[in-house]
């Protein structure tokens, strides 16, 4: 099947945090605060996406109150922060109703993904994943994370499906 085949049926749009909407590197202040940066630019595509009725759903294991407060200004109401097991939730979350596998895609970067991505119809990662990512994924973006690779999977998806 032709990978842009795979972004014709999606209509939710599950992402890891660091090293997807981040470039993984963590600013440790004297606090002990970690600091993260997020590309505006994904921030812009995530809100158009959510605005033509995509749903957007994060499972990260990081916590950071500084990015969640950033992915609810762009509109993303489906955080989960904190998560020691992604499978587990994601397995939850289809059993609710909230998320259906074969509409889905997530875009992680490293092995504590590789469950999730396995279990959805497109899996997708940056360019810099680590290789057992790069491994499963169906799509691999040009963009390394927090550098644009959300943009690209969500304008790619737009665009196939008439919307961008």
């Amino acid at each position: 099947m032709d990978v842009y085949s795979y972004f014709s049926v999606i209509d939710t749009l599950i992402f890891d945090i660091d090293g997807v909407w981040t470039n993984g590197d963590l600013l440790v202040c004297e606090n002990g605060d970690l600091l993260r940066v997020m590309n505006s630019k994904d921030g812009y595509a995530g809100y158009r996406a959510m605005t033509a009725g995509y749903k957007i759903v994060v499972i990260t294991g990081g916590i950071s109150k500084g990015v969640s407060d950033r992915l609810e200004k762009l509109g993303v109401t489906e955080i989960h922060t904190g998560i020691k097991n992604k499978l587990e939730l994601f397995q939850k979350l289809v059993a609710e109703g909230r998320i259906n596998p074969e509409t889905s895609l997530f875009m992680g970067d490293d092995v504590p993904d590789k469950e999730v991505m396995e279990s959805v119809h497109l899996a997708c990662c940056p360019k810099d994943a680590v290789p057992e990512v790069k491994q499963i994924s169906q799509y691999i973006s040009p963009f390394k994370g927090g550098k644009g690779c959300v943009r690209d999977v969500i304008e790619k998806m737009m665009r196939v499906q008439d919307k961008w």
